[in-house]
């Protein structure tokens, strides 16, 4: 929760107000742009 919180400055209540399939999913979203700012290559295991 504290990694949705910290990129997109929400309180820890807001958050878990967030069913789980939708908090994994901007999870995913906020590691994808940090993998494409860091130039990361594409891990071909990833789903």
């Amino acid at each position: 929760m504290s990694f949705i919180s910290y990129y997109y400055h929400w309180e820890f209540k807001t958050v878990m107000t967030l069913d789980h399939q939708t908090r994994r999913r901007f999870c995913a979203e906020i590691s994808a742009i940090h993998k494409e700012l860091n130039h990361t290559p594409k891990n071909v295991f990833e789903v």
